[in-house]
């Protein structure tokens, strides 16, 4: 068994260890995890497309780096995959122990990042050592990973599964009714535990709020190279953060915090039509003495929403501004549960969907009142749009089609 020595380097072990790589009609998948949804969605796609897999789940616990390589050796040694795939590189060792055993046995490995990569990939060693495909819901990512050194990019949308996205309750729960909802984080509490780990300077905190709402109003996806160009006289106190992890941490501060200032502005804009918010209790404070709204804890993804989501005349979406060009999974999964929604519009929108026939967008918060006007009191408009995009995602955009699509982009890359 090979072994980690002081300086980290993983002891011999001959090219011809390797095995065969794509020589047979379906792939062998490694499924890396911890405790991340989509895996589930994946695992179960392979499943139903008779694709071999095994699931390896660290359950986000901390080992001693000599277990994990450990484990993975034998892992890789006995089930031979065709290639390893990963969520948001959850599952992938920060040290970069992982890429350099798969660059041994010849594995490739596929990431697919379902969030922001740049405020993912900054804590991570060693990223280019094994053969790498990364995959971005976010078309906008792709050239700036290529300049990150990457060669293989590609664009693979979310998605739904009909399978799981059914009704678990025989009757309706009614205090889920709602002319208007929304379901969503208030990003409060992830901002101020983002400034926590950055530890930036006083400047840079108190500049942090006009940084965060230019963000938010332009098309640059990464928020550290946007403070940069756009303020330069703050460039020196991002830099003076210096370490990686701190400077990723500001970048997501500013991101989560323009996300913040997004969403409370589009959730004014519903609150003379008798709104549920769904979501954490920042909620409460961010709308603390208004009224005319109704306050609803956090629901189970699983187990709650597929049957909350009819219960809403309209599901209110508004993006996070992690992504300025993807739609996020509320745009897929609120029309495969037979409901009604209103999102924001992003570019990538067009490319999956028709808009007026599939899929209602507003284009800036001011447009809000208008179009629930016209669809709070016409249920059968409503019912027309949302069977038109439950047909085009059970058509084109389940999880099954996007398992196919990267099955084949890592066999046509790496066979």
């Amino acid at each position: 068994m090979d072994k980690i020595t002081g300086d980290g380097y993983i002891g011999p072990m001959q090219k011809s260890t390797a095995w065969p790589k794509f020589d047979k009609a379906q792939p062998r998948i490694l499924l890396l995890t911890s405790q991340y949804f989509l895996i589930g969605e994946l695992q179960a796609a392979c499943e139903r497309l008779g694709i071999e897999h095994l699931l390896m789940d660290f359950d986000t616990k901390e080992m001693d780096l000599d277990t994990f390589v450990s484990k993975m050796i034998s892992t890789l040694s006995s089930f031979k995959p065709d290639f390893v795939l990963t969520v948001n590189h959850l599952g992938v060792d920060r040290e970069g122990f992982l890429p350099t055993l798969l660059n041994k046995y010849d594995v490739p490995l596929a990431s697919w990042f379902v969030d922001n990569p740049h405020l993912i990939l900054g804590a991570y060693n060693n990223l280019h050592e094994a053969k790498t495909a990364l995959f971005t819901w976010d078309a906008d990512n792709m050239e700036s990973l290529r300049k990150m050194g990457f060669d293989n990019v590609f664009h693979l949308p979310l998605g739904a599964d009909p399978t799981r996205l059914v009704p678990n309750r025989p009757e309706p729960v009614e205090e889920w009714r709602a002319p208007i909802s929304f379901v969503g984080n208030s990003m409060l509490t992830k901002t101020i535990k983002r400034i926590e780990a950055a530890q930036p300077s006083q400047r840079l905190i108190e500049s942090g709020m006009i940084v965060a709402r230019a963000f938010g109003q332009s098309d640059e996806p990464n928020a550290g190279r946007f403070l940069k160009r756009n303020f330069p006289e703050l460039r020196d106190d991002y830099e003076a953060l210096a370490h990686p992890v701190r400077q990723q941490a500001f970048d997501t501060f500013i991101t989560w915090q323009s996300t913040l200032m997004y969403r409370l502005d589009c959730i004014l804009r519903i609150l003379d039509y008798s709104p549920l918010i769904v979501g954490d209790p920042g909620w409460k404070e961010l709308l603390r003495g208004r009224d005319g709204w109704r306050y609803h804890s956090e629901l189970s993804y699983y187990q709650d929403l597929p049957d909350f989501y009819p219960l809403s005349d309209i599901n209110f979406n508004c993006t996070s501004q992690q992504m300025k060009g993807a739609v996020n999974q509320r745009v897929f999964d609120v029309p495969c549960c037979g409901a009604f929604l209103l999102t924001d519009y992003r570019r990538q929108l067009e490319d999956l969907f028709e808009p007026g026939r599939e899929i209602i967008y507003y284009n800036e918060p001011d447009e809000i009142p208008g179009l629930i006007e016209i669809y709070k009191d016409a249920p059968e408009k409503r019912k027309r749009i949302a069977d038109a995009a439950r047909k085009r995602i059970l058509a084109e955009h389940t999880y099954d089609h996007r398992m196919l699509s990267l099955v084949d982009c890592m066999r046509k890359t790496f066979a």
